[in-house]
């Protein structure tokens, strides 16, 4: 397997998340470009089946407007083999929460990875390298991005949750919306994160499940040596 987005990233969809390496100058978290070629792309895996229509750019606001109506909770739980982690979401930020809603009871992130791992700064996850992945992106809405929800004077905190984005040519701020991390760095780290991320939620359990796997081995593009599996569920 090999990289990756930060963005993500990988053939995975290719995806999205926070961009590459604070050791590059901590500038932005950018979906990683894709790919990696994991040997592990022969797991067949249900794509997200939804009677829902694809998400588009022109559609989106409508839809998760109305999908976050019917679907009020802000509470996840991230599984993985390290342990849980709980996740609340800001009902501040509507169309991230909708969002994320969305995709935890569409399976999305059911097989995906935490692909990203920076110690004391970040960790991310929702892409991987498996054809899955692509095709679930494919089938919920593959071009769609979520408008930026920052809301004035919400920092980068210790277990902030916030949704990765496209660096390049997105002077609106707008969301990847399959991608997220979690911080863990300092504040001194947030110049480049804070106003231009969307922060939608925070962990409320198993910080020391994301330091965990903050400190696990990672290739040059911070990608885990041994994929870091999640699923997730809606709670609450």
């Amino acid at each position: 397997m090999k990289k990756l987005f930060v963005y993500s990233l990988g053939i995975v969809l290719f995806f999205g998340s926070c961009e590459d390496k604070k050791k590059q100058s901590e500038t932005d978290v950018e979906v990683q470009k894709e790919n990696k070629n994991d040997s592990e792309q022969n797991i067949k895996i249900d794509s997200a089946k939804t009677d829902y229509p694809e998400i588009t750019n022109d559609n989106v606001v409508s839809f998760l407007t109305e999908y976050g109506k019917e679907n009020p909770e802000t509470k996840v739980l991230v599984t993985t083999r390290f342990g849980d982690i709980e996740l609340e979401l800001y009902e501040d930020t509507p169309l991230h929460r909708a969002n994320f809603i969305y995709l935890v009871k569409q399976h999305y992130f059911d097989e995906t990875f935490f692909h990203r791992v920076v110690p004391n700064f970040i960790i991310q996850a929702g892409n991987s390298d498996l054809v899955s992945t692509q095709k679930k992106r494919a089938e919920l809405g593959k071009e769609y991005l979520l408008p930026a929800e920052i809301v004035p004077g919400r920092i980068h905190e210790y277990g902030t949750v916030s949704g990765a984005k496209e660096y390049r040519e997105n002077p609106d701020n707008r969301t990847a919306p399959y991608e997220f991390f979690i911080f863990l760095g300092p504040k001194s780290s947030t110049t480049h994160l804070n106003g231009k991320y969307t922060i939608f939620g925070k962990v409320t359990k198993g910080m020391d499940v994301v330091e965990e796997i903050s400190k696990v081995k990672a290739d040059d593009g911070d990608w885990p040596l041994n994929n870091i599996y999640i699923s997730a569920k809606v709670i609450e």
